[in-house]
């Protein structure tokens, strides 16, 4: 008896495969939290860091349900209103809410993981002083409004996707709009107490554990394969009956050209902080790494690799340059430099994207790129003013005085993230422990 082999539908398989590779990216980037949890606890001052570590866990909790009701068919709703496309706010919704397929909501997370990206960047501009609330408060705004806007414009068809603006994996989208709204958040709340004297120099306060921000940006640089190879997100293809290879054709240049920006962004810091000090800064090398991943993750899946190198050194050697204008021309306090590595270096990825493209320069895609990076950041800006400053105006923005000095792990959550060092030692039964191990009851 003959014996056939089984026959499968192609499509089955191409949407299995390609199912399985969104998912993989995605979880990828949400471990990305872990690194910027790490990265930012590891620049705040000891007193701070559960502070910083409870934003982060809020910022994924709170944005991704509000993203999941609101923001996601936002982004849709703009979409076809500034790019002239059929749109409808009920299927908007229904369209996340409640889609045709359960599927459909793989391609939702892959969205909102690159959402909360842009939202915690914000947090480390503000550490050390900003109440927990108006953070949150932002937050929400973010994910429900200011984010999906900028996707709307964009990646949803809306009036830049229309010009031709490029942005392969959210370095604009997602990377510069974060760095340009943790900036102007931290300008309308202030530097930290002590920050800046009189005579309007600026006073150093060192994060507490170098250590734990290398392994931040460590876990970031791994995360970003996901951000960027992932985004290559069709796998497989089916033409005339046969699988074939989707957007996967280009995976292989993404995933150089990722390497080639992570790395020549650290030397580029590096290189800078050694001719400007004669000493490498290790945060400047960790940053720098990160800036020049924001550099290319634009145009990753469209670059000569030499370009890769180029914008990816180039964004690491602007880092100290745009931090040290930042610190000491305007006095604003981006505690954990999130506008240089973000920000500027997210913008700087955008425009030189044109004259580093695989199939040459081209002044109309300069034009394009120009018109994407001053929508966004317009609107980011003005955006997060009118936010912070309605909370300022509250008397919201920032702890006290007093709360400050004290610390917002204390004053914001009642607890004392490192208990053994520099407090007494408080026993079980309820007494302390002071020199020589004596125990004091009361």
């Amino acid at each position: 008896m003959l014996t056939l082999p089984l026959q499968v539908d192609p499509a089955v398989i191409a949407e299995g495969v390609n199912l399985l590779w969104v998912l993989v990216g995605t979880f990828l980037i949400f471990f990305m939290h872990a690194g910027f949890a790490m990265l930012e606890a590891g620049q705040v001052r000891s007193k701070n860091v559960a502070n910083q570590l409870t934003k982060n866990m809020l910022t994924w909790s709170v944005g991704v349900i509000v993203f999941f009701l609101v923001g996601a068919a936002v982004s849709t709703i703009v979409g076809g209103m500034t790019g002239g496309s059929a749109y409808s706010v009920g299927g908007a919704f229904a369209d996340t809410l409640s889609p045709a397929s359960s599927n459909a909501w793989v391609g939702w997370l892959f969205g909102a993981v690159f959402a909360m990206t842009a939202a915690t960047i914000v947090s480390g501009a503000v550490a050390g002083r900003c109440k927990l609330r108006a953070y949150v408060a932002y937050t929400i705004l973010l994910a429900a409004v200011i984010y999906p806007v900028v996707v709307g414009f964009t990646w949803a068809g809306g009036m830049l996707a229309a010009l031709g603006f490029h942005d392969f994996a959210g370095g604009m989208i997602v990377h510069g709009m974060g760095g340009i709204a943790g900036l102007t958040a931290a300008w309308i709340i202030g530097p930290r107490l002590d920050r800046f004297n009189a005579d309007g120099s600026a006073n150093v306060i060192p994060g507490h554990s170098v250590t734990f921000a290398v392994l931040g940006t460590l876990i970031l640089a791994f995360g970003w394969y996901g951000f960027n190879v992932a985004t290559a997100a069709s796998v497989f293809a089916v033409e005339d009956g046969q699988l074939v290879l989707g957007a996967f054709q280009s995976v292989g240049r993404v995933a150089l050209i990722t390497t080639l920006g992570m790395a020549a962004g650290a030397i580029g810091a590096g290189a800078l902080s050694l001719v400007r000090t004669k000493k490498v800064d290790t945060l400047y090398v960790a940053n720098g790494m990160l800036a020049g991943l924001v550099a290319i993750t634009s145009s990753a899946d469209d670059l000569v690799w030499t370009g890769g190198l180029i914008i990816g050194l180039l964004a690491g050697a602007q880092l100290p340059l745009v931090f040290e204008f930042l610190e000491k021309r305007l006095q604003i306090d981006d505690v954990c430099a999130v506008f240089p590595v973000h920000g500027s270096a997210g913008i700087l990825g955008a425009i030189l994207y044109p004259f580093f493209a695989v199939s040459g320069f081209s002044m109309s895609q300069l034009v394009a790129q120009l018109a994407g990076v001053g929508v966004i950041a317009g609107w980011t800006i003005a955006a997060t003013i009118v936010v912070f400053g309605v909370i300022k105006a509250l008397g919201e923005a920032r702890v006290s005085a007093d709360h400050e000095r004290e610390g917002l792990d204390i004053s914001e959550h009642g607890v004392d993230t490192y208990p053994e060092f520099g407090q007494p030692d408080t026993l079980t039964d309820g007494g302390i422990r002071t020199d020589g191990g004596v125990c004091d009851d009361e």
